[in-house]
């Protein structure tokens, strides 16, 4: 069976990338067809230039299939049915308010990302979906804890569908980068599912079977709560602010969340991602260059000023440099490759130099091809890696995912 699927805030594809197994042959994208992708969304807003979708459309295609918009500007009719929607959506703020025009109406931030997604969801009757996101979603803001979570699951509930969660650092399940993401799995009500909370938790559901957990509980922090207990989705805005932690479900509304604790699994090690040879001398770095990365990176006290105008001390700890070789790599940020505390520095495998990150190097922590971006600039193809998720993740719920909407 094919599972027609969509993909928004597509970046470069790594959705498509784990769910497809998609590899990089002479140039050649070689891809499995269990989920047949119908229609990919990626835009950046606030630039002329989109490097990301150029990358993906000369990987993919440049076609109809895929669109260059704003996510709330595409007219649905436009976007075609599908099973699955899958997608790594941005973390923003959530909050809802009554409509001008009456108390029934409900009216949610323009521009936020989310409403984008409700808005498809809705129209198109979507059976589930699998996102992903930085993993301070389930705390934020920070003056409402959960809020922005709760708010997502409410307008879920309210459609519809039940859902899983887990927040998943990919070295503790044996890849070589620490990336913590949440990942979320939402499917229809209809679906016949073992309603036992508990037992979905460390069992039976998704995450569970592929990414196990302990029996245990970290600090004993679980907590019980029911949607069913506010009114919609202004009064969950409004009033809601809850503990969600790293692993949780809601079945009918009601849901269950732990702190759980990995089944850890040896990681790959940065040393076993690098290249036996870097010859881009561009990456190397030298002089006064390595003097300011030993700075950014060392520890520091700096006098600062609050604008209240009240002094205070910076304060920053001190980081490995060059990076340790034996552990996984540290998580990738968009900033990669610039001269920041955040920057990994190595030292070559084969002229023991220090150097930057190579970008096929960054490719590998999130298990894309070797040179999947290889079109665009090393600037842009670090910049895309940040801003990617470890596909190898995805590749790893691909099999449960079809299993269970094959049932």
């Amino acid at each position: 069976m094919s599972i027609k699927t969509i993909e928004l805030f597509a970046g470069v594809g790594g959705f498509r990338i784990g769910l497809n197994n998609v590899k990089l042959v002479n140039n050649n994208v070689i891809e499995n067809d269990n989920f047949d992708f119908v229609w990919a969304n990626q835009w950046e807003p606030s630039t002329k230039s989109q490097p990301a979708y150029d990358c993906y459309c000369e990987r993919f295609g440049n076609n109809e299939s895929h669109s260059n918009k704003d996510i709330n500007k595409v007219a649905i009719n436009k976007i075609p049915s599908h099973d699955l929607l899958v997608g790594g959506f941005p973390c923003q703020d959530y909050s809802v308010a009554r409509s001008r025009s009456g108390e029934k109406g409900i009216e949610g931030k323009k521009g936020v990302l989310w409403w984008g997604i409700h808005k498809i969801i809705k129209k198109k009757k979507t059976k589930y979906l699998l996102l992903e996101n930085v993993d301070r979603l389930l705390k934020s803001p920070a003056k409402q804890r959960g809020k922005n979570f709760a708010i997502i699951l409410y307008s879920l509930f309210k459609l519809g569908y039940n859902v899983e969660w887990r927040v998943i650092n990919a070295a503790e399940y044996g890849f070589a980068q620490k990336r913590r993401r949440v990942f979320i799995w939402a499917y229809k009500k209809g679906s016949k599912i073992n309603c036992n909370l508990e037992d979905i938790l460390f069992n039976t559901g998704i995450f569970a079977k592929c990414f196990p957990i302990s029996n245990e509980i970290f600090k004993n922090r679980v907590n019980s709560l029911d949607l069913n207990n506010y009114k919609d989705l202004v009064d969950v805005s409004d009033n809601f602010e809850e503990a969600f932690y790293s692993t949780g479900v809601m079945i009918r509304g009601k849901i269950q969340t732990i702190q759980s604790i990995p089944i850890y699994e040896k990681p790959i090690s940065l040393n076993e991602i690098l290249l036996e040879k870097v010859s881009d001398k561009n990456l190397y770095i030298h002089g006064d260059r390595i003097k300011k990365f030993k700075y950014l990176k060392g520890s520091k006290k700096i006098n600062r000023i609050r604008p209240n105008g009240e002094p205070y001390i910076y304060s920053e700890g001190k980081m490995q440099f060059p990076e340790g070789l034996n552990i996984p790599a540290r998580t990738m940020l968009t900033s990669e490759g610039t001269t920041n505390r955040s920057t990994h520095v190595v030292r070559d495998k084969k002229n023991n130099k220090l150097r930057l990150l190579h970008p096929i190097e960054a490719e590998r922590l999130n298990c894309f091809p070797d040179n999947w971006t290889e079109s665009l600039t090393n600037r842009q193809r670090l910049f895309m890696m940040g801003n990617a998720l470890v596909s190898g993740v995805v590749y790893r719920l691909k099999d449960e995912i079809i299993k269970f909407i094959n049932k």
